[in-house]
């Protein structure tokens, strides 16, 4: 195979997987430049170290091996600040992938610029999101980096030359890789995505070993869950009293969330590259989050800025979907937003039950909620209920004028 050149030294996004690992080989052979491999825990739920064995196997030295524990951050850092937002993108999709996008681009580059490359590697396809979510971080941070895409450039034609090429190359190929995989997994400690193959066709069920992270809501517990989330300025910090590290307690809402059913979504969504794709959600954790969140909301935000939140994020949730995280936009909604969540804190009390997420409470120190101005009994004066003729009086006036209008055509 003839060498590309140019490129010197590369940093490759290593999931330590067969498709990461002909990649890997195909860079070595194709550019003939050094690959330095790193490998994010995002708390996917395998085991890493396995990759750091796969690479130094394919003859990747000891000291270009990255291998980072990056869940807190992943959380803390962009997982909370989204659910801030309480973002979905097109009604339902709690961007589990997305968000994960720009923290993997951010610590490629930072990687880049400690070992001295000048290239950057991703395995996304050229059907999907993924490759415009992982370059457009990279550009934004380092403008002239250069990106190397296999997907886009090598001249595999099917699943049988990738597998002959790892043969010929000494990759280990596990058993079950021999055949087609039945649906793709995309994986972390927000969510998991099924996506491909026998989940293609939007009109046929997906079959139940799609499910990855959570029990059938009609397998779940005959039995009630309740818990209570407390907040801070917007964000998760509490579990049933207990106080609990962004991961932490991410990580233990997806365990609730597991046994009773909750979080699973079958979607058939619109691609940023112009495409529908039918995927398989599962987001035990932040399906429960962002039910709590709304509800501390409910009492703590004013109207006003709550519903000119509502407003701003559909617009929020796209462009964290199209990959702009680092866009100046992005950045000037989340200003907005975290302002927003000043006095957002207390407590939410939840009951989880076959795959139903209910809030039943909620208190906080900074409520808006007066209970003065909305009781049925006398209210000793707080609010004088004649006042309402003259306020419904004024917002009906263009109302009548426009009657009259419309009823002297009539005539």
């Amino acid at each position: 195979m003839a060498q590309k050149g140019k490129i010197k030294k590369v940093v490759l996004a290593y999931s330590g997987g067969l498709d990461t690992s002909i990649i890997l080989k195909w860079l070595q052979e194709t550019y003939g430049c050094e690959v330095v491999t790193f490998t994010a825990d995002l708390g996917q739920g395998e085991e890493l170290e396995p990759a750091r064995a796969k690479a130094l196997l394919l003859g990747i030295k000891e000291s270009n091996i990255f291998i980072e524990d990056l869940r807190e951050e992943f959380v803390r850092d962009y997982v909370f600040p989204m659910f801030r937002a309480n973002a979905v993108y097109e009604g339902v999709y709690l961007l589990g992938t997305s968000i994960a996008r720009p923290l993997i681009a951010k610590k490629q580059i930072e990687i880049a610029r400690k070992v001295g490359a000048d290239a950057v590697c991703h395995g996304a396809t050229g059907k999907g999101n993924d490759q415009v979510r992982f370059e457009l971080g990279y550009y934004a941070l380092e403008p002239g980096i250069k990106i190397i895409a296999p997907w886009r450039e090598w001249t595999f034609k099917g699943r049988e030359e990738l597998l002959k090429f790892a043969r010929d190359h000494q990759i280990p190929v596990a058993k079950d890789k021999e055949g087609d995989s039945p649906f793709s997994v995309d994986a972390n400690l927000l969510h998991s995505s099924s996506e491909g193959k026998v989940l293609e066709d939007p009109a046929v069920k997906a079959p139940e070993l799609v499910y990855q992270r959570t029990i059938s809501p009609m397998a779940a517990p005959d039995k009630v869950t309740t818990i209570k989330i407390g907040f801070e300025k917007g964000d998760a910090v509490s579990l049933n009293g207990k106080k609990l590290s962004p991961a932490t307690l991410l990580k233990a809402l997806n365990d609730l969330g597991r046994d009773n059913g909750i979080g699973r979504l079958d979607l058939v969504e619109n691609r940023f590259v112009g495409m529908k794709s039918r995927g398989v959600y599962e987001t035990p954790g932040g399906t429960i989050l962002l039910a709590a969140h709304r509800a501390i909301e409910s009492i703590t935000l004013d109207r006003g800025a709550g519903h000119l939140k509502d407003e701003f994020m559909p617009r929020y949730a796209e462009l964290i979907y199209n990959g702009f995280w680092f866009s100046p936009e992005r950045e000037m909604l989340q200003a907005m937003i975290d302002k927003s969540q000043e006095h957002v804190e207390g407590e939410v009390s939840l009951k989880l039950y076959k795959g139903n997420t209910i809030v039943v409470g909620r208190k906080s120190a900074k409520s808006l909620y007066a209970p003065t101005l909305v009781t049925f009994e006398d209210d000793k004066g707080a609010y004088d209920q004649k006042d309402a003729a003259g306020f419904i009086k004024l917002n009906a006036l263009r109302l009548r004028t426009l009657g009259a209008r419309n009823n002297k055509k009539k005539g």
